[in-house]
């Protein structure tokens, strides 16, 4: 069960309905993290701008939910591994094999791999990429705006990851557990 309530967003007003119409609007649904999220409108505000901004740049709808599954597998989110494998399936059409590689840091395309490969070692260094780890990303094809757009995709993540284990956010999707063992390697 939440820590917070839910707001609902029939009873909500002000400023929380329109945030609320418009998660709706931007992400389809208005999800049960957006619901606890609406008690600081401050801080709907800032994950709606970042995902609207992020969703139009230039990393494509796959590599944003790989990066996604990559994050929630290594913070070990229930909540975002359930909502990511359902967008990614869905929306990215990714194949369980990509979701379940995702997660565990890999992907069969060679691009999306040095995505994921970057991602790994911006978690497990805490982003303090040595020069060899950059100049890989580099190296592997990722222009200087896909590196930023990596960075700011994990970040957006953990932010998500955070709330909803903090808030131990209900999840409405289908669940999906972190995998045993330890998470991706650096």
């Amino acid at each position: 069960m939440s820590r917070v309530s839910l707001i609902d967003p029939a009873t909500a007003t002000g400023v929380t309905a329109d945030l609320l119409a418009r998660t709706k609007s931007t992400l389809g649904v208005i999800p049960n993290m957006a619901k606890a999220l609406a008690h600081s409108p401050a801080a709907l505000e800032g994950f709606l701008g970042m995902f609207a901004a992020l969703k139009s740049g230039a990393l494509g709808t796959g590599d944003q939910e790989r990066i996604a599954l990559a994050v929630a597998e290594a913070n070990g989110c229930t909540y975002c591994l359930s909502a990511h494998s359902q967008v990614a399936r869905n929306a990215a059409k990714l194949s369980d094999e990509e979701i379940l590689a995702a997660r565990q840091g890999r992907s069969e395309d060679p691009k999306s791999a040095a995505v994921l490969r970057l991602v790994t070692a911006i978690l497990f260094t805490r982003a303090h990429l040595d020069d060899t780890q950059f100049a890989a990303a580099r190296q592997a094809g990722l222009s200087e705006e896909e590196i930023v757009e990596v960075i700011a995709n994990v970040v957006r993540n953990i932010f998500t990851n955070y709330i909803n284990e903090a808030l131990a956010v209900d999840v409405e999707w289908p669940l999906v557990t972190p995998l045993t063992g330890s998470p991706i390697p650096a």
